[in-house]
């Protein structure tokens, strides 16, 4: 039997790898450590100290092994490879492993090619990209095609000049025919020499070159010729507005930026070659939301630079990460030349990053709207609340609860519904608070709650024909921990309801962490669908709230005295102050002069008078 205790005394002091694994023998987490000693006996000591995920990990830690190395790269490169073939659940996983796409033009052959290939090798072509499909490469070489008259044949040359009959492109004057021999080496070279430069952004040199073409053929009347260079110069231009220029330095790099929410990570990637971006991809990690960025960042880094062919010289990070000098020393080692990690703290480089974190954003946005389109979420989430709290059927109808307040003004609370895990819109209520003056979540939480109750027993009882409260939940949900969830269970006991009560606790960046229910905390961390669910649930009723207490403060600081007239509304008050210029002279503003503002009549203009001659 593994002894995990007697084993922890046997690690040694040197760099290396350590292997988590079940009491099924499946590898859950594969770590690297500079010393394995410390690092292995940290996740048994303290779980205090844990993030909920590292505590979830080590609960289903039945056994371990480690692999001694001499050195900390050597250990990061085990790592990056042991994460690939085993996939385990505790790590950051990188799905997306693909080869990203490339140009590669064979100026290491005498008449050279262009072709599109996955992997980047040191055999003296010149490779451009990554592109982020091969989609983007097949529509830049066509590009090519139609600027440049390059040969499309696999044709071995100068082996085969002359051998073989020209193609259909030779004739219609979109190859120079090579293989015929009716063009040199070297001026072949030149043109392919000409395409590596469009291919690296750099189009000023070409431009000049057409348009110097296109006016010639029209001063010789060679229309046709000066109409199909004018295409030409429309379809470059075209294409250098579509690249964002980042640079004028033309250094290849990296920009690397992310964002969290309750539940997600999204890192977004933006290849920049010659100071133009030429492509751009994302990356979302389920469940990686509450995690350390940090270290999150270097475990992307590591597994996705240890799959693409091409390294860039800088890669531009948004903050410090863990290992960086030791990741330095691996990529520099697989590029062959020097590769720095730079976290930028001024200049224009700071502003790409800011740039990559909104369409990181974004994406995260665009994401968790898919999830909840495709429905999954609220079902599965339903499910798991259910079996979580016992309950004996899932609730159909959730009723949410939050306070907002700015001081002791404007204290108000928002009632969020969710029926069959979807907002219902139309039942959602507000409350301004009446009885409470001074900030306290507790005694407005039960205003609330005895307001809606007490409405929802009048109209159960005949009182109130409006029916707005009639329908009872089968869960309540408030915002914050057990305090608050007593404080809401108090109302509904004096007032005889039978309710089903839990909070919502956050964390310390307040996000979603725990429900709160009869005294005990379920920690939401280790339960994807169920977090995503009391996530929205949550962030909705806060928005609700927020929104409803910002919308009382901004009625109050633009509150006028014609608010205070019976009549006037924001048209008429509009209207008024239109015509006068200012609420001084509507005070001393006759009759007459009243009624010739536009939807004042004969009734609103007397009692505006006398409102400001009492």
């Amino acid at each position: 039997m593994f002894d995990i205790q007697e084993e922890l005394k046997k690690l040694p002091d040197k760099p290396g790898v350590y292997i988590m694994k079940d009491v099924n023998g499946i590898v859950i987490y594969v770590g690297k450590a500079v010393v394995l000693k410390n690092r292995v006996r940290q996740y048994f000591q303290n779980s205090a100290n844990h993030p909920p995920k590292v505590c979830a990990m080590v609960s289903r830690i039945h056994e371990f092994e480690y692999i001694v190395t001499d050195t900390e790269v050597e250990a990061l490169m085990l790592e990056c490879n042991l994460i690939k073939k085993y996939k385990p659940k505790y790590n950051i996983l990188l799905k997306d492993d693909k080869h990203y796409p490339y140009i590669k033009v064979t100026m290491n052959e005498q008449y050279p090619r262009i072709l599109k290939t996955r992997r980047v090798e040191k055999d003296g072509a010149k490779y451009f990209g990554p592109y982020s499909s091969a989609f983007a490469v097949n529509d830049a070489i066509d590009t090519i095609k139609k600027l440049f008259p390059i040969k499309t044949c696999n044709r071995n040359l100068p082996r085969d000049i002359g051998k073989f009959r020209p193609c259909l492109n030779y004739h219609i004057r979109q190859c120079l025919g090579p293989c015929q021999g009716e063009v040199n080496r070297e001026e072949y070279r030149n043109m392919m020499k000409k395409i590596c430069s469009f291919l690296g952004g750099q189009y000023d040199e070409i431009l000049n070159d057409l348009k110097g073409q296109m006016e010639t053929a029209a001063q010789n009347l060679e229309f046709e010729k000066a109409a199909q260079l004018r295409n030409k110069i429309n379809s470059i231009v075209q294409l250098s507005e579509a690249q964002k220029v980042l640079s004028a330095d033309g250094q290849d790099r990296d920009i690397i930026g992310f964002a969290q929410n309750a539940t997600d990570l999204c890192i977004q990637v933006f290849f920049v070659r010659n100071g133009r971006v030429v492509g751009r991809e994302h990356f979302v990690f389920e469940g990686e939301g509450n995690e350390d960025v940090r270290y999150s960042l270097s475990t992307f880094i590591k597994q996705f630079y240890n799959t693409v062919q091409f390294v860039p010289s800088e890669i531009v990070i948004p903050q410090e990460i863990e290992d960086s000098g030791i990741i330095e020393q691996w990529l520099t080692g697989k590029r062959g030349f020097k590769v720095s990690l730079r976290v930028p703290q001024r200049g224009e480089l700071v502003k790409f990053v800011k740039m990559v974190v909104q369409n990181a954003e974004i994406s995260l946005k665009l994401y968790g709207e898919r999830l909840r389109r495709e429905g999954s979420i609220h079902e599965e989430g339903l499910k798991e609340l259910t079996k979580a709290l016992r309950l004996e059927c899932i609730p159909d109808r959730i009723e949410s609860y939050d306070i907002s307040n700015t001081g002791s003004s404007e204290i108000v609370a928002s009632m969020v519904v969710f029926e069959n895990g979807r907002p219902a819109r139309d039942e959602y209520r507000k409350f301004k608070m009446k009885s409470v003056e001074e900030q306290n979540d507790y005694a407005s939480m039960q205003e609330t709650l005895y307001r809606r109750l007490s409405r929802a027993r009048r109209e159960s009882e005949g009182e109130d024909g409006q029916a707005k409260f009639s329908k009872l939940p089968d869960l309540i949900l408030v915002d914050g921990g057990l305090a608050h969830v007593n404080a809401a269970q108090q109302i509904a006991d004096e007032l005889g309801f039978d309710l089903v009560i839990a909070g919502m606790a956050k964390d310390d960046r307040h996000r979603t962490r725990a429900l709160v229910y009869k005294g005990s905390e379920y920690e939401l961390s280790s339960n994807m669908p169920m977090l995503r669910l009391i996530t929205e649930i949550q962030d909705e009723t806060h928005r609700v709230a927020v929104q409803y207490n910002r919308k009382l403060r901004e009625k109050r600081y633009t509150h006028s005295e014609l608010d205070d007239i019976e009549g006037i509304g924001d048209t008429r008050k509009k209207a008024l102050i239109r015509h006068f210029k200012s609420l001084a002279a509507v005070k001393k503003a006759e009759i007459s002069q009243l009624l010739e503002v536009d939807g004042i009549n004969q009734k609103v203009a007397g009692k505006i008078y006398e409102y400001f001659r009492k």
